[in-house]
């Protein structure tokens, strides 16, 4: 099979390469630091390495499919969202957790919401709902999770219990499932009900997000576990 070659001015292709560097090294990283970590901040970190494994392979795909058709098929980054926000979802119910135990009920409900969240915008996307109500049921859903993470309990651990570390690791997460994860449905919008998006443009807006919304956010929690670890010894 004859092999593609990236171009010089296919800046699409190039966000591509570029986050699979990114997400293996993150990865990577990522692995090493469970062995690092105190034994209640292996979870965490666990879960946000298997969010950038996920994306490993998702940008693996990606890339070849962009070289070879130009597009990426909706329902292959969906996939990888299905799969990696529930689980970020998880890691910041376990970063909580890690520092004072929480019922097991909000572990649920905040799992739930995830992936209401990701599969209603895509049977919304695709037709299997109509568009406006998948859309609406999405940013409910993520509202929730807002919800629990600056007035539910998980807010409320955080300010009665938690370092100032964790804290300050808690104000950066939090504001990257407020404004990060807000990007995934506006360009949603603007794409599918606005029509004024090119899927290349899309694709690299998407693409610079997940640097902030799964590698940052992994690596913010990295750096709270091993301080934290570090500072009990």
């Amino acid at each position: 099979m004859e092999a593609k070659l990236l171009q010089s001015t296919d800046v699409t292709g190039g966000s591509f390469v570029m986050l699979l560097a990114v997400m293996v090294g993150a990865t990577v990283f990522l692995l090493l630091g469970t062995g690092w970590a105190g034994k209640r901040w292996k979870l965490p970190i666990g879960l946000v390495a298997i969010t950038t494994l996920t994306s490993v392979l998702f940008y693996y795909q990606a890339q070849e499919l962009w070289f070879s058709a130009g597009r990426i098929p909706v329902i292959y980054r969906y996939a990888a969202w299905m799969v990696t926000i529930p689980i970020q979802v998880m890691a910041l119910y376990f970063y909580i957790n890690a520092v004072a135990p929480l019922k097991y009920g909000l572990f649920w409900r905040l799992l739930i919401a995830a992936i209401i969240m990701v599969l209603s915008r895509y049977m919304g996307q695709v037709g299997y709902l109509y568009p406006v109500l998948g859309f609406l049921i999405g940013v409910v859903a993520w509202l929730y999770v807002l919800g629990e993470v600056f007035f539910g309990k998980l807010g409320e651990v955080n300010a009665a219990s938690a370092t100032h570390m964790v804290k300050s690791g808690f104000f950066w997460l939090r504001l990257i499932v407020t404004i990060g994860w807000g990007v995934y449905p506006l360009c949603e919008f603007v794409a599918n009900f606005r029509g004024s998006m090119l899927e290349g443009h899309l694709s690299i807006v998407y693409n610079l997000a997940d640097i902030v919304n799964q590698v940052a956010f992994a690596l913010i929690i990295l750096a709270v576990g091993l301080v934290e670890s570090t500072s009990n010894r």
